[in-house]
């Protein structure tokens, strides 16, 4: 009785060229319709890249866009046969590395970014009422600055006296004259025709 040992198919062609001295197929050239050496290494490293990526991003469906944009990447440079790459591990692992990078300061642009505020647009009827000289006044008091906004409202339009102004505004009389009097200047030189 003879005992017969069969071998898979790729690893008989692997010992024969062992044995011939030609040099080894290549993965995934063994067998004319086995799948390409890409899927394979996708089904390989697939779950372990996007682990990795999660770890790097905490975010479970950037983490697979990121792996998927890898692997595509991958295919575009080097084909489905993978020629021309020493190590697609190192490149995968690379390459998803860089793209959770870029993912975590494209979040953190992101996140970083204020909306300027939305403009307060005056209703219909107050710009109606309103006459050409005192849509410049407005104009120029919005080229000032906030606090010497308020001292001159308060000054001129609610008629406060210095200390008061001082009073409700938590600063000394004399920051109140001083941002007074700039405030006016800058005024005078905005609207030349007004002289108070």
């Amino acid at each position: 009785m003879t005992l017969t040992i069969r071998l898979p198919r790729p690893l008989t062609l692997l010992l024969r060229s062992v044995l011939s001295g030609s040099p080894a197929p290549r993965r995934g050239e063994a067998e004319r319709g086995g799948p390409p050496p890409i899927n394979e290494l996708y089904h390989a490293r697939r779950l372990g890249l996007v682990r990795l990526a999660v770890l790097m991003v905490d975010d479970l469906p950037t983490a697979e866009d990121i792996v998927q944009d890898v692997f595509a990447a991958l295919y575009r440079r080097h084909g489905a046969d993978l020629s021309g790459i020493a190590d697609p591990h190192a490149y995968l692992t690379t390459g998803v590395m860089n793209a959770a990078r870029s993912a975590l300061r494209r979040r953190r642009s992101a996140r970083a970014y204020v909306a300027p505020p939305p403009g307060v647009a005056p209703a219909a009827e107050d710009e109606a009422l309103l006459a050409d000289g005192d849509r410049e006044v407005l104009a120029a008091l919005g080229r000032l600055t906030a606090r010497q906004r308020q001292i001159v409202v308060l000054r001129y339009w609610s008629e406060l006296s210095e200390q008061e102004i001082a009073d409700v505004l938590d600063v000394s009389r004399g920051t109140v004259k001083s941002t007074a009097h700039r405030a006016l200047a800058i005024l005078r030189d905005l609207l030349p025709e007004v002289r108070r």
